[in-house]
């Protein structure tokens, strides 16, 4: 049933949509797949991000009745894997975009990449190594 062709989403809370949208969208180069058009009550606020035509997607969501802080540790990772060292000029504009450069928990990511905290505290890792 689950194959490489298996869609995948991975949903997280963040306070600020806004601000996640300009850390993965204008920052990382992600590209918005969906969004709430409008504050339905009783719903939460939805944004989904990923790359087109991607097999995997990010959903963002807030609940402005009852929000949740998000609770990120510091092994909560979304690696990404780029076969080559993260070019500064993309470090820099996810910094200007709302990360946070930080010094990664376990060593390795640190060793080959690089590692950027989201406006939510959620951790980037970007890998200088392939996968498989």
């Amino acid at each position: 049933m689950i194959d490489s062709r298996t869609h995948v989403r991975v949903a997280r809370p963040s306070l600020d949509l806004k601000a996640a949208e300009r850390f993965y969208v204008d920052g990382l180069g992600l590209e918005v797949q969906w969004r709430s058009a409008e504050r339905v009550p009783g719903e939460h606020d939805l944004l989904m991000v990923g790359p087109a035509a991607g097999g995997w997607h990010f959903e963002l969501t807030h609940d402005p009745d009852h929000p949740i802080t998000p609770a990120p540790t510091v092994d909560d990772l979304f690696v990404v894997y780029l076969g080559a060292a993260p070019d500064e000029t993309l470090v820099r504009r996810l910094v200007e975009h709302g990360g946070t450069r930080v010094t990664a928990h376990n060593p390795y990511w640190d060793e080959h990449g690089v590692t950027i905290a989201d406006p939510d505290g959620y951790r980037l890792v970007l890998c200088s190594r392939t996968w498989g």
